[in-house]
């Protein structure tokens, strides 16, 4: 599996991915074994009821989605192997925003080499992954640039529209009857 083309086109999804581009803070280095006694369920019992909240139990418990490198391919067959009775659709809208992410994509654009769910170096990161994460990255700033721009061009004419108002307003006073 490809975990960078999952990403997510919905608009909600690109709000929601601007939240991811900031770290979460993380306490002092939690291992698998830990997660259970920081609040998260057992290894074998994820009950995360969301993606977004899957995702956090995934930060909590792999150093590879916590420091967001780049993901092994094929890592869902990791995390299954790991938590079994983990929801594979869950799972599947998880990675998907995480490697949908601006902070997943900036690594994927610099990386050389992937790693799997304890941070250990797997393969390499081809050309071709690392330019389809620029590719997407940059696509995410078009949008953002053009979505700015109509907002400034909407604003600008709401702005003349104001101002006509107010001339006519001015004109219609100044040439009523009294």
């Amino acid at each position: 599996m490809n975990t960078i083309s999952n990403v997510a086109e919905s608009p909600e999804a690109n709000e929601n991915n601007a939240a991811d581009t900031t770290p979460e803070p993380v306490a002092a280095a939690t291992t698998p074994a830990d997660a259970p006694a920081a609040g998260a369920p057992a290894a074998g019992t994820p009950a995360a009821d969301s993606p977004r909240a899957l995702l956090k139990q995934l930060q909590q418990q792999f150093e590879a989605f916590r420091n967001c490198l780049p993901l092994e391919i094929g890592i869902d067959k990791q995390l299954l192997a790991r938590l079994p009775s983990l929801n594979r659709k869950l799972m599947r809208a998880a990675l998907g925003i995480h490697t949908g992410s601006m902070r997943y994509l900036r690594a994927m654009e610099k990386a050389t080499v992937r790693y799997d769910l304890d941070g250990k170096p797997g393969a390499e990161v081809t050309d071709t992954h690392r330019q389809h994460a620029k590719e997407l990255l940059q696509q995410r700033f078009k949008k953002e640039a053009e979505r700015k721009k109509a907002e400034r061009e909407a604003a600008a004419q709401q702005e003349a529209e104001r101002k006509r108002q107010e001339k006519l307003q001015q004109l219609a006073s100044k040439f009523s009857r009294k």
